[in-house]
Protein backbone atom coordinates (compact mmCIF):
# COMPACT_ATOMS: atom_id res chain seq x y z
CA UNK A 1 0.00 0.00 0.00
CA UNK A 2 1.55 3.53 -0.86
CA UNK A 3 2.11 5.84 1.76
CA UNK A 4 0.94 9.21 1.54
CA UNK A 5 1.24 11.92 3.70
CA UNK A 6 -1.26 14.93 4.57
CA UNK A 7 0.89 18.24 4.36
CA UNK A 8 -1.74 20.51 4.71
CA UNK A 9 -0.32 23.12 6.79
CA UNK A 10 1.93 24.54 4.09
CA UNK A 11 0.39 23.22 0.94
CA UNK A 12 -2.55 25.45 1.15
CA UNK A 13 -0.42 29.05 0.15
CA UNK A 14 2.55 29.99 -0.34
CA UNK A 15 4.53 29.45 2.67
CA UNK A 16 4.95 32.31 5.28
CA UNK A 17 7.92 34.22 6.75
CA UNK A 18 7.22 32.71 10.23
CA UNK A 19 7.14 28.71 8.95
CA UNK A 20 9.70 26.49 10.67
CA UNK A 21 11.31 25.86 7.59
CA UNK A 22 13.09 22.66 8.85
CA UNK A 23 10.23 21.25 10.62
CA UNK A 24 8.56 21.55 6.71
CA UNK A 25 11.49 20.52 5.21
CA UNK A 26 11.49 17.21 7.63
CA UNK A 27 8.36 16.04 6.86
CA UNK A 28 8.95 16.94 3.23
CA UNK A 29 11.52 14.59 3.04
CA UNK A 30 10.76 12.23 5.35
CA UNK A 31 7.75 11.37 2.95
CA UNK A 32 9.03 11.53 -0.41
CA UNK A 33 12.63 10.58 -0.02
CA UNK A 34 11.65 6.92 -1.32
CA UNK A 35 9.86 7.84 -3.77
CA UNK A 36 12.14 10.38 -4.89
CA UNK A 37 15.38 7.82 -4.75
CA UNK A 38 13.31 5.29 -6.94
CA UNK A 39 12.50 7.92 -9.61
CA UNK A 40 16.23 8.29 -9.82
CA UNK A 41 17.38 4.72 -9.81
CA UNK A 42 14.71 4.02 -12.52
CA UNK A 43 16.63 7.33 -14.46
CA UNK A 44 20.31 6.57 -13.73
CA UNK A 45 22.27 2.97 -14.23
CA UNK A 46 24.06 3.23 -10.69
CA UNK A 47 22.78 3.57 -7.02
CA UNK A 48 25.50 6.08 -6.02
CA UNK A 49 24.30 8.48 -8.35
CA UNK A 50 21.12 7.81 -7.97
CA UNK A 51 21.47 8.43 -4.24
CA UNK A 52 23.93 11.97 -5.16
CA UNK A 53 21.02 12.69 -7.44
CA UNK A 54 18.42 12.53 -4.94
CA UNK A 55 20.39 14.50 -2.43
CA UNK A 56 20.68 17.38 -5.12
CA UNK A 57 16.77 17.59 -5.37
CA UNK A 58 16.27 17.92 -1.75
CA UNK A 59 19.07 20.35 -1.71
CA UNK A 60 17.33 22.42 -4.33
CA UNK A 61 14.07 21.75 -2.75
CA UNK A 62 15.13 23.21 0.51
CA UNK A 63 16.57 26.46 -1.32
CA UNK A 64 13.49 26.99 -3.51
CA UNK A 65 10.69 26.18 -0.31
CA UNK A 66 9.98 29.83 0.79
CA UNK A 67 9.01 30.17 -2.96
CA UNK A 68 6.30 26.79 -3.34
CA UNK A 69 3.18 28.07 -3.62
CA UNK A 70 -0.02 25.74 -3.54
CA UNK A 71 -1.76 27.65 -6.45
CA UNK A 72 0.89 26.95 -8.74
CA UNK A 73 0.88 23.28 -8.25
CA UNK A 74 0.49 20.41 -5.65
CA UNK A 75 3.61 19.77 -3.35
CA UNK A 76 3.98 15.99 -5.12
CA UNK A 77 3.85 17.42 -8.83
CA UNK A 78 6.61 20.48 -7.77
CA UNK A 79 9.08 18.08 -5.86
CA UNK A 80 9.08 15.48 -9.19
CA UNK A 81 9.77 18.26 -11.87
CA UNK A 82 12.77 19.46 -9.87
CA UNK A 83 13.67 15.43 -10.05
CA UNK A 84 13.14 15.56 -13.37
CA UNK A 85 15.25 18.78 -13.65
CA UNK A 86 18.13 17.14 -11.83
CA UNK A 87 18.19 14.20 -14.01
CA UNK A 88 18.37 16.40 -17.21
CA UNK A 89 20.95 18.19 -15.87
CA UNK A 90 23.03 15.20 -14.80
CA UNK A 91 22.43 13.54 -18.36
CA UNK A 92 23.71 17.18 -19.83
CA UNK A 93 26.56 17.01 -17.80
CA UNK A 94 27.94 13.48 -18.81
CA UNK A 95 27.36 14.58 -22.74
CA UNK A 96 30.16 16.97 -21.85
CA UNK A 97 32.62 14.63 -20.29
CA UNK A 98 32.32 10.77 -21.75
CA UNK A 99 34.30 8.63 -19.19
CA UNK A 100 33.40 5.59 -17.79
CA UNK A 101 31.64 5.42 -14.64
CA UNK A 102 33.48 4.64 -11.34
CA UNK A 103 30.01 3.61 -9.77
CA UNK A 104 29.33 0.98 -12.02
CA UNK A 105 32.64 -0.73 -11.46
CA UNK A 106 32.18 0.23 -7.39
CA UNK A 107 29.15 -1.09 -7.08
CA UNK A 108 30.54 -4.45 -9.27
CA UNK A 109 33.61 -4.77 -6.51
CA UNK A 110 31.49 -4.03 -3.17
CA UNK A 111 28.16 -6.57 -3.81
CA UNK A 112 28.67 -8.87 -1.28
CA UNK A 113 26.69 -11.87 -3.54
CA UNK A 114 28.43 -14.60 -4.73
CA UNK A 115 29.73 -15.22 -8.17
CA UNK A 116 27.16 -17.25 -9.98
CA UNK A 117 24.49 -14.74 -8.38
CA UNK A 118 26.21 -11.80 -9.32
CA UNK A 119 26.03 -12.97 -13.42
CA UNK A 120 23.03 -14.06 -13.26
CA UNK A 121 21.40 -10.29 -11.95
CA UNK A 122 24.02 -8.95 -14.14
CA UNK A 123 22.91 -10.61 -17.53
CA UNK A 124 19.35 -9.68 -15.97
CA UNK A 125 19.80 -6.41 -15.64
CA UNK A 126 21.40 -6.08 -19.05
CA UNK A 127 18.73 -7.12 -20.49
CA UNK A 128 16.60 -4.96 -18.55
CA UNK A 129 18.71 -2.10 -19.81
CA UNK A 130 18.71 -2.61 -23.35
CA UNK A 131 15.06 -3.11 -23.42
CA UNK A 132 15.02 0.01 -22.02
CA UNK A 133 17.60 1.78 -24.15
CA UNK A 134 14.74 1.08 -27.05
CA UNK A 135 12.50 3.74 -25.49
CA UNK A 136 12.83 6.96 -26.59
CA UNK A 137 13.44 10.11 -23.55
CA UNK A 138 9.86 10.33 -23.02
CA UNK A 139 8.58 7.17 -22.39
CA UNK A 140 12.18 6.31 -20.01
CA UNK A 141 10.87 9.40 -17.63
CA UNK A 142 7.20 8.37 -17.98
CA UNK A 143 8.15 4.75 -16.97
CA UNK A 144 10.33 6.30 -14.31
CA UNK A 145 7.21 8.10 -12.93
CA UNK A 146 5.22 5.48 -12.76
CA UNK A 147 7.43 2.64 -11.66
CA UNK A 148 10.03 3.87 -9.63
CA UNK A 149 8.50 7.14 -8.51
CA UNK A 150 4.90 5.53 -7.67
CA UNK A 151 2.71 8.16 -9.62
CA UNK A 152 -0.47 8.30 -10.63
CA UNK A 153 -0.97 8.98 -14.14
CA UNK A 154 -2.76 12.41 -13.26
CA UNK A 155 0.81 13.25 -11.40
CA UNK A 156 2.44 12.34 -14.05
CA UNK A 157 0.40 14.40 -16.43
CA UNK A 158 1.06 17.22 -14.00
CA UNK A 159 5.08 16.65 -13.92
CA UNK A 160 5.09 15.90 -17.28
CA UNK A 161 2.53 18.37 -19.44
CA UNK A 162 1.07 15.37 -21.15
CA UNK A 163 -2.72 14.69 -21.04
CA UNK A 164 -3.62 11.81 -18.73
CA UNK A 165 -5.31 9.73 -21.26
CA UNK A 166 -2.27 10.39 -23.59
CA UNK A 167 -0.72 9.17 -20.42
CA UNK A 168 -1.77 6.23 -20.55
CA UNK A 169 -1.66 5.36 -23.86
CA UNK A 170 2.12 6.08 -23.72
CA UNK A 171 2.57 3.69 -20.62
CA UNK A 172 0.24 0.99 -22.52
CA UNK A 173 2.43 1.04 -25.48
CA UNK A 174 6.07 0.90 -23.99
CA UNK A 175 4.66 -2.06 -21.67
CA UNK A 176 3.76 -3.68 -24.68
CA UNK A 177 7.22 -3.03 -26.23
CA UNK A 178 9.21 -3.95 -23.23
CA UNK A 179 7.44 -7.14 -23.15
CA UNK A 180 8.01 -7.55 -26.70
CA UNK A 181 11.48 -6.52 -26.37
CA UNK A 182 12.19 -8.80 -23.01
CA UNK A 183 9.63 -11.69 -23.68
CA UNK A 184 8.27 -13.01 -20.54
CA UNK A 185 9.49 -11.90 -17.01
CA UNK A 186 10.10 -15.59 -16.29
CA UNK A 187 12.95 -15.40 -19.25
CA UNK A 188 14.76 -12.58 -17.20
Amino acid sequence: MQERALLHPFVKEKIQENTDIDALFTTIFETFYKRIFNYMAYRVSSLHTAEDLTSLVFEKTLAKLSTYSQEKAPLEVWLFAIARNVVNDHYRSLKRRSFFSLDAVKELVSSRKDPESMILQGERNGKLIKALNTLNSRERNIVALKFGANLKNIEIAQVTGITESNIGVILYRTMKKLKTEIGSVEQL
